[in-house]
């Protein structure tokens, strides 16, 4: 098992810490002083658009893309180059979309590459990769468990040269960000009770967001905050799409949505690692920082333990998340399907402890918008329900196990 970085991704991550510690660590604030001045937490700042011509002049744009569907200008990487540039990214909450590596739009361009005809990748793929527009993927319904995306119920019916939307959706992330064009919506094609397999009965269709019938609900709020790509819910009312607009053929939806969510699973388990590092970093220069009854808070046996635990845990977690990565890249997403569910669980639920501890030694300070920590703790804390909750990749897990040991 070779985790070793490639001399390109080597180049890669130096140009990569190279350019957060000069542009994007220092917008960070500046993003933050324009988005609170629009008065609109869905506002575009311009620094979001200066951040990006810089990523693209130091060819650090679309680094997400696998070889096989490596847009020109992109590197190519494998998974196991990728995963140490998107746990830097993970340091910051507007690094991935100044690299245009941010999801929903990461899975969403690889599944336009996979599965979309050469008519709907040059209306919409094309500028997905150019970082011109953003997308959305309408999954999650309110009125089922979605975890079991079998349960769907939003319907696709064929009427003639379209098909016809009607159903509500929510969660559906970067829905409300200004540039959002387009959105990649599952639902049933097969009505209930018709004589299909219970996984043939969904289809993917391609929904531009400004047609007749698509209606923002309401934004949802994760912990009382709106984040800044929103996370609406969406009602579609006898929405027309034309039938060009499906991905794939009819039935081909849970196949779709198990090649999307598998490489979007180990993106965000690679970005939480940086979250963590990051955490920590700010933990122990509190500590440093602050003296209580006389000591440092340094000199803490307590906040050493926690330092030293942080420290363990995060090189447990990239280890995890390296090793899904090699597999992904040597055996393919259905063969590190357990790494995949493994690290899913172990990142975020790693990361949440280090994050609450490094709130704890801020004091006040953690909990406030004069440090990230906050809305990363808000972040992470999601990722244990997002593409799938803990329970869901631990019955993964738990089949697999039991599969090996079952009686003849």
């Amino acid at each position: 098992m070779n985790l070793g970085q490639s001399e390109r991704g080597a180049e890669l991550r130096a140009a990569l810490l190279a350019f957060m510690d000069e542009q994007v660590y220092p917008a960070e604030e500046t993003f933050r002083a324009q988005v609170e001045e629009a008065g609109d937490p869905h506002f575009h700042p311009p620094i979001m658009e200066e951040l990006k011509a810089a990523a693209r002049e130091r060819g650090l744009w679309n680094l997400f893309l696998p070889p096989a569907h490596a847009a020109e200008g992109a590197p190519g990487l494998t998974n196991v180059e990728y995963a140490p540039l998107a746990e830097i990214l993970g340091r910051s909450r507007i690094a991935s979309e100044a690299c245009n590596c941010n999801a929903p739009d990461t899975g969403n361009m690889e599944t336009l590459a996979l599965f979309a005809t050469p008519e709907q990748k040059q209306q919409w793929l094309k500028p997905l990769l150019a970082g011109e527009i953003r997308s959305g993927f309408g999954m999650t319904e309110p009125d089922v468990a979605s975890s079991d995306a079998t349960n769907i119920q939003l319907s696709i019916a064929r009427d003639g040269d379209h098909y016809v939307l009607n159903g509500r959706k929510w969660w559906t992330t970067n829905a409300m960000h200004p540039n959002c064009r387009i959105l990649i919506v599952m639902g049933k094609t097969a009505p209930d009770g018709a004589d299909v397999p219970i996984h043939r009965q969904q289809s993917m269709v391609l929904v531009p967001i400004d047609t007749p019938g698509v209606r923002i609900v309401r934004s949802m709020k994760v912990f009382g905050y709106e984040d800044h790509g929103g996370h609406p819910e969406i009602e579609f009312a006898n929405v027309r799409v034309p039938v060009s607009n499906l991905l794939a053929e009819e039935g081909d939806g849970f196949l779709i949505g198990q090649a999307r969510l598998g490489p979007g699973r180990i993106h965000h388990s690679m970005r939480t690692v940086g979250v963590a590092e990051r955490a920590l970093e700010l933990l122990c220069r509190r500590a440093h920082a602050r003296t209580t009854f006389g000591k440092p808070l340094a000199q803490r046996d307590n906040i050493r333990d926690w330092i030293a635990e942080a420290r363990i845990e995060i090189e447990m977690v990239r280890l995890l998340t390296l090793k899904a990565a090699w597999l992904m890249d040597t055996v393919g997403n259905k063969g590190a399907r357990v790494e995949i569910a493994a690290i899913k669980i172990a990142a975020a639920n790693a990361v949440q402890l280090i994050l609450d501890r490094a709130i704890q030694v801020h004091g006040g300070a953690g909990v406030s918008q004069d440090t990230p920590l906050a809305a990363m703790y808000q972040h992470v804390r999601v990722l244990r329900l997002a593409d799938g909750p803990d329970e869901v990749h631990k019955r993964t897990i738990a089949r697999v196990e039991l599969k090996r040991w079952a009686p003849a």
